[in-house]
């Protein structure tokens, strides 16, 4: 090989890794701990989530699954039982439920999209029931992993927005203790 090529061939060998450092480095945790897994049991499109391990999975096919860390309800506001994605929505604004509302009565009645305080983050879906919880990002992504909200599942943001590209309206969500 010439000196030009060896040039050449080093320059990208440290251009591709310039890239991979700095994709690990900026990239969020979410997509390094999203994981596939194998799952049996389920129809492909289903969304389950165990809240005991708090994770969310979405069932690919073929026993097979996308794995996501979640946040779930704390104690005495997890729920089980089964439920169907009834609205999609991207940066959502969000209205307090008024369980919300009464344990903070100086919540706002509407918290707009983008702001900080907003708990829905990048995305929300709603799930049928009322319109009470929802599968949504969250603006405190260490509450991920955790038994943290009032009966929502919180994920990632770069999470939310896997899932909600592979989701439709009326999507099965089967959430288990």
């Amino acid at each position: 090989m010439s000196n030009h090529m060896n040039r050449l061939y080093s320059s990208i060998l440290s251009l591709v890794a310039i890239v991979f450092v700095t994709f690990v480095i900026i990239c969020p945790s979410s997509s390094r701990a999203r994981e596939i897994v194998h799952l049996s049991g389920y129809s492909e499109g289903t969304i389950i989530v165990k809240t005991s391990q708090r994770h969310l999975y979405y069932v690919v096919g073929g026993d097979t699954a996308i794995r996501y860390p979640v946040g779930v309800g704390k104690a005495g506001m997890a729920w089980s039982g089964t439920a169907y994605i009834q609205g999609k929505y991207i940066r959502p604004a969000w209205s307090p439920p008024e369980m919300i509302k009464h344990e903070n009565p100086r919540i706002p009645n509407v918290i707009p999209a983008g702001s900080s305080a907003n708990p829905m983050g990048a995305a929300a879906m709603i799930l049928s029931g009322g319109g009470e919880y929802a599968i949504h990002g969250t603006n405190n992504p260490k509450s991920v992993g955790g038994f943290v909200s009032h009966g929502c599942i919180r994920m990632y943001n770069a999470d939310i927005m896997d899932l909600y590209e592979r989701v439709n309206l009326g999507t099965k969500v089967v959430v288990l203790p």
